[in-house]
Order: structure tokens, then sequence, then C-alpha cells
């Protein structure tokens, strides 16, 4: 019998692409990976760009704002509060919400107790609109509360903090303390309005209203 000899492998050779080629490919998949995640930034700060929009400058109630409005806005630090349960909490997570704070030491005196109260009231004004808003008290200094005043305050969220630290975050207005002013901050983490000292509850309540109404569109109680 014949025997038909192995016949060689054949091999395709393709055309490899040039450096500049592949450089040219890699520069433009960079460029569309940007302009993706640059959208996805303005699809999630559109809504609070909008509301921003309608309160800061179409106004719908008319006039002008109480409240100090911060610019540029400072988002929420990465630092750590510790609740009435010895639980570390990140202050990131309290995004998500708008923020009604107050800054007081924990001794807390007869004008922390009037602030905090105002602080509830201001709230409670709100109606129906208070789940969109957590009264929430950043307590400085290791003093442990006294039991009428963790009553009072069961319906926030009290947080003991490093007071340097939060003072890194917050400011005072000038020729004042921290413990002067209420604080807001927006549903992204941004701290961006101040509350005068000698604080007038329904003039801060009509600003918070505001605030809520314009963005009622995009932000829902709850986180």
């Amino acid at each position: 019998m014949t025997r038909t000899p192995d016949e060689p492998l054949t091999m395709t050779v393709h055309t490899l692409p040039q450096p500049g080629e592949v450089a040219a490919i890699d520069a433009a998949r960079t460029r569309s990976g940007r302009w993706k995640m640059l959208m996805l930034l303005l699809v999630c700060a559109a809504p609070v760009i909008a509301s921003y929009f309608t309160y800061y400058v179409i106004r719908p109630s008319g006039g002008h704002s109480y409240g100090e409005l911060i610019d540029p806005q400072r988002p929420l630090p990465a630092m750590e509060g510790m609740n009435a349960q010895g639980e570390a909490v990140a202050l990131t997570s309290l995004r998500q919400q708008w923020l009604l704070i107050s800054v007081a030491d924990s001794a807390c005196n007869e004008a922390c107790e009037r602030h905090l109260y105002l602080q509830r009231q201001i709230r409670e004004m709100l109606g129906r609109e208070k789940d969109r808003v957590d009264w929430v008290w950043l307590r400085t200094g290791s003093d442990t509360l006294r039991e009428p005043l963790v009553q009072a305050t069961a319906a926030a969220l009290v947080l003991q903090v490093d007071a340097d630290a939060l003072a890194q975050w917050l400011v005072p207005a000038a020729g004042h303390r921290l413990e002067d002013h209420l604080y807001v901050v927006d549903p992204l983490g941004n701290w961006m309005m101040r509350f005068p000292a000698d604080l007038d509850p329904k003039r801060a309540r009509r600003d918070l209203d505001r605030l809520l109404r314009a963005s009622s569109f995009w932000d829902k109680p709850g986180r």
C-alpha cells in the first residue's frame, strides 16, 4: 500500500496593528470612558442642581432666603460619631436625607437646650414633609447626657463627635461659635446652608419648606 507523505501545516499570518494605531484606539476609548463618566455624574447631580436653581434663581416664594448659602458646598467628612448604643456611625452614611444639624457640648447648658427645642420645632412645623428631614445633634465633649435630655432628644439622631475634626468641616459666621447656628445638609451630603445666630424659627422653617418643595420631584422620605 502506497503511503501518502504528511502535508505541512499551513498558517495564516494576519497583519498586526501598528503602534500608532493602538495608541489612537486606546486614546479614543479613554475619551469615550471619560465622557460616559461625566454624563453619569451630570445625571446624578441634575436633580439637586435643578432644585437649587429653582430655589435660588426662580425663587418659588419670592423674597430673599433667611439662611446663608455655603459656596462652595462642603461634603460630609470621612469621620465617625458614636451613637447612644456606643456604635460608630459614619457621617457619610447620613446621605439621602436633608439634615438639620446642631452642635453643642454634651453638658448642654440652657442655650443648648433652647437651640435643640427650636430645632425640633422647626422640623415639626414642616408637617408631613418632616420625614424628609433628619434632626441631628452632633455633640462634643465626654459628659454623659442627662436623662431628661436623652428623653427630649429621643426623636433626634445624636452622635458624639470629635470637636476638632468637626471644626474642619462646619464653620460659624464671623464672630460666632459653631454652637450658635443650625446647619442644613442636602441629600447628596453637602453642607449648603447656615442659619443665623439668634434663630428665627419661622423664617428658618420657611427656607426649609421652600427647599423641600423645590426638590419634591426627586427627593423622597427615607434612605
